[in-house]
């Protein structure tokens, strides 16, 4: 197996993974997008979150458009996620990176926070490294 590490792959996987977050940072008045978000994956995408005992799985728009309306209507605010830290493994023009996540912000003004985990498939296509599916589950609320 031909595993590589610390290379311009793995450089331009921490970029996209860096933009991924940063999508949901609406701090210092950063309004995020979908299309931005959508830009970040790769053809037939797929994203699956771990929900009310459920996966759930849906696609890059289906997913970001409610979350784009509650990081601009103003019920959540100063909020970002971002990696706390990763390991990738690259075989060829294949990816695979699992990510730990830490969030923060406020809810209808109260304290929200949280980490959990992301497993990102990925793929180096002629535009270069894109998602071609995440899927996450959030660890369980302390207290």
């Amino acid at each position: 197996m031909n595993v590589q590490s610390g290379n311009r792959g793995e450089n331009e996987i921490d970029a996209l993974v860096a933009s991924f977050f940063a999508v949901f940072d609406n701090r210092q008045g950063r309004v995020p997008t979908a299309e931005d978000f959508e830009a970040l994956f790769g053809p037939c995408a797929f994203i699956v979150t771990h929900a009310g005992g459920e996966p759930q799985i849906c696609s890059p728009r289906t997913f970001v458009e409610p979350r784009v309306v509650l990081l601009s209507s103003g019920s959540l605010v100063d909020f970002h996620e971002w990696e706390t830290e990763s390991q990738t493994e690259i075989i060829g023009s294949l990816a695979v990176r699992r990510s730990r996540y830490a969030k923060q912000g406020l809810h209808d003004s109260k304290p929200y926070a949280g980490t959990g985990t992301k497993f990102f498939q990925l793929a180096s296509l002629q535009q270069g490294w894109r998602i071609m599916s995440v899927a996450w589950i959030d660890d369980p609320a302390l207290g």
